[in-house]
């Protein structure tokens, strides 16, 4: 009797344990089902949303422009075996998109939302581009974006120059936002010619790096007039400005154009507060001839990996500069705006001449000091 009670109380506890297994196991199973629902919706909820171009950004403060959708549309950082390993050998015509590992290169710019927007930190930059106006400066700066290991403020802060007073939070709050292993860069070409700016930028870090875009002063000086005068057409000729006495050659160089190509007499101000080591020097001409090789050299400055390679570049026959190949995600191939590119002014030959001879002297000072020759003579 015992014996037989006790085997049916065993029977009991083996159907329990069975029914209340069974019972968990569904209750998980619904806990992961529901789980990775809500995952996917999540996602699919985080990944339908776009920025909306704002119709009025250019009216907006600085802040709010460096703030909104638009200008956070930078790269993101894909897994790090891939972004190191940069495009695939593709030879396709410029209406294609280049391939690069792990998805196309221009995915790496475009993407919903980067791990440095997540979980990076806003921080000064590591390096500037400084100089020169007219020289070439966006296209270094549009071309060192695509670096997956580079984040750019797109705006020109002008902190070193005319918001100084601002403060140095202020300025930080500006950069967009960088893991440890990313540098962050800004532009603003006229920090070259303002005389406190070498000691500001060493005042925030005597390691900065420093990029200067330079170019031949007399064609810089042409390209500088004639932007000014595509805003104000009363202005007054190209020579009555040059020239303070044409038939004497006297060359005013008092004149901001003139001025900016006198590129000795600014970096000998440089040289005060940064190395020569710690400024690398991009030819404007070659940056136009040979993209790729000036592009190599800048990342090679930076310390980056080369991969911004000729492959990511073709020649704009009507712009006659070169521009990005068209990323997978857009329907136009990526080159810079309207305002670059255009005609130059039409200037007589003797005031071409002129102005050479009054800027040899000041040509052949900063290629000894830079150790380059830029051949523009």
């Amino acid at each position: 009797m015992a014996h037989r009670l006790l085997s049916s109380t065993n029977r009991s506890s083996t159907r329990f344990a069975f029914i209340f297994t069974v019972s968990l196991s569904c209750t998980y199973l619904c806990y992961t089902i529901l789980f990775c629902r809500g995952t996917v919706m999540t996602r699919q909820a985080h990944e339908g949303k776009r920025c909306s171009p704002s119709k009025n950004a250019a009216g907006k403060k600085l802040l709010e422009k460096l703030d909104n959708c638009a200008s956070l549309e930078v790269r993101s950082v894909v897994e790090e075996s891939a972004a190191r390993r940069g495009p695939s050998d593709a030879s396709e015509p410029p209406s294609r998109a280049p391939a690069a590992p792990g998805g196309q290169w221009a995915d790496v710019k475009f993407r919903n939302m980067s791990v440095a927007q997540r979980f990076g930190d806003k921080k000064l930059p590591n390096a500037l581009i400084v100089g020169v106006k007219k020289g070439g400066t966006r296209a270094v700066l549009e071309f060192i974006r695509i670096h997956p290991d580079v984040r750019a403020l797109g705006t020109e802060p002008h902190f070193f120059d005319r918001n100084y007073d601002r403060g140095l939070d202020w300025y930080r709050g500006l950069m967009p936002r960088t893991l440890d292993s990313q540098i962050t860069l800004e532009k603003t070409p006229s920090y070259f010619v303002t005389r406190e700016a070498p000691r500001r930028i060493s005042g925030m870090s005597r390691e900065t790096k420093l990029i200067v875009v330079v170019r031949n002063p007399v064609t810089r000086a042409i390209s500088d007039y004639t932007q000014t005068l595509s805003k104000k057409p009363d202005i007054p000729a190209f020579d009555r400005l040059a020239f303070k006495n044409r038939s004497l050659g006297l060359v005013d160089s008092s004149w901001n154009a003139i001025r900016i190509g006198m590129y000795a007499l600014h970096l000998e101000n440089w040289l005060r507060y940064f190395r020569l080591s710690q400024m690398h020097f991009v030819s404007g001409e070659r940056l136009i001839t040979d993209p790729a090789g000036e592009m190599g050299r800048v990342q090679d400055f930076l310390g980056l990996k080369r991969i911004i390679t000729d492959k990511h570049f073709y020649f704009n026959r009507t712009k006659g500069f070169p521009c990005l190949k068209k990323p997978e995600s857009s329907g136009q191939p990526r080159c810079l705006g309207k305002s670059k590119g255009r005609t130059h002014v039409q200037i007589e030959r003797d005031v071409i001449e002129q102005l050479q001879e009054f800027y040899r002297p000041f040509n052949v000072k900063f290629f000894e000091t830079v150790g380059q020759d830029f051949k523009w003579d």
